[in-house]
């Protein structure tokens, strides 16, 4: 088990990056992640009905071994699918430690079989799952993203997790009497600290992602509903490692932030292009132009659209792609060269 866990567990992320998670939106992946729900949920009442004495039966005895193990592959999963789900929505310079603590749990769950078997540990764990499912599902289902969905999201969370324990104690009743201050208090943490993460933006504005942003000399759309872009040639490893970070700007040239948006099938809602230059003597970055525009959700390339800067200063620019609520979706950074005369640049269709 040793040497087959990692190249199991990274297939596992390939799986669901490429095949069973490419979209928050399809049903096929949420009734998956619903599922790794139940499944963890009917162990942890079997955990506990085999430890209280009340499932005695030998063929029960004989694989309880086997049942923290089966918690573990679903909340393995599950850990697996929200980092493949909130990875794509996640801009690193603003909600990477999020995604950060969703690969440690999903690392640290190869360590957790013998925890599994404390309830506090098991109704914890359950409660992070619990709530980072329903922070992306709710919009999915409701076509609506904001402050609100998310604190729904929250208190249909606690909801269920009541509804649960409230099963538990039911059939353990000594177990939950005896655990209860203890469960309180980490799903309040728990609940606090994802308040806190994302009211600073530091959760990924999921079901939105980022999946295509740069800067061009010139982006038309075209009748055919197309898009053609002008951009300064780059060796081709160049575009997979990084946006156009160069834009050599001839006198009186604008700057042209282009950006395509995933959103689920169903939902509209206002994206803004914010603009910022480097301010060097004060060091800060400073807002220039903030430019808003709808986009419509179902399209698996994204809702492509642009913002224009007209006649940028030579320095270090970036456009935060960012929700109306201020999250940010992703960033476009690049450094304006002056130059007296135009740049060569090739066109791309997108």
């Amino acid at each position: 088990m040793r040497y087959l866990s990692p190249p199991a567990l990274i297939a596992a992320l390939l799986l669901d990056y490429f095949v069973l998670l490419r979209r928050v939106d399809l049903w096929t992946g949420n009734l998956l992640l619903f599922s790794y729900l139940v499944i963890a949920a009917g162990s942890i009442v079997a955990m506990n009905l085999i430890e209280t004495g009340r499932l005695r039966h030998p063929w029960i005895l004989k694989i309880t071994p086997l049942i923290p193990v089966v918690a573990q592959f679903a909340f393995g999963g599950l850990f697996s699918g929200y980092l493949s789900l909130y990875s794509r929505s996640a801009a690193f310079a603003g909600s990477a430690v999020f995604v950060l603590l969703l690969a440690a749990l999903l690392l640290g769950n190869e360590r957790f079989v013998r925890f599994y078997m404390r309830f506090s540990f098991q109704m914890s764990i359950f409660f992070i799952v619990l709530m980072s499912f329903f922070i992306f599902f709710l919009p999915v289902v409701f076509h609506a993203i904001g402050p609100y969905m998310f604190v729904l999201s929250g208190v249909i969370s606690l909801a269920v997790v009541s509804a649960f324990l409230y099963l538990l104690f039911a059939l353990v009743p000594e177990l939950v009497r005896a655990n209860r201050t203890t469960v309180a208090r980490a799903i309040a943490i728990i609940f606090i600290a994802f308040n806190i993460l994302y009211f600073s933006n530091l959760i990924p504005p999921l079901p939105l992602a980022l999946k295509d942003a740069g800067v061009y000399h010139n982006v038309a759309r075209a009748a055919d509903g197309s898009y053609h872009l002008l951009a300064e040639p780059v060796p081709w490893y160049e575009a997979y490692l990084r946006y156009n970070t160069l834009f050599h700007h001839a006198p009186g040239e604008s700057a042209y932030a282009y950006s395509a948006i995933f959103a689920p099938s169903g939902l509209s809602t206002l994206v803004l292009h914010e603009w910022q230059r480097y301010d060097v003597p004060t060091k800060r970055w400073v807002t220039t132009d903030t430019l808003r525009f709808s986009i419509l959700g179902g399209r698996d390339g994204g809702y492509r659209g642009y913002s224009i800067k007209t006649d940028p200063t030579a320095g270090r620019w970036r456009v935060n792609v960012i929700t109306l609520h201020g999250q940010l979706i992703g960033r476009i950074s690049f450094t304006v060269i002056d130059g007296a005369t135009p740049t060569p640049v090739v066109e791309t269709t997108k």
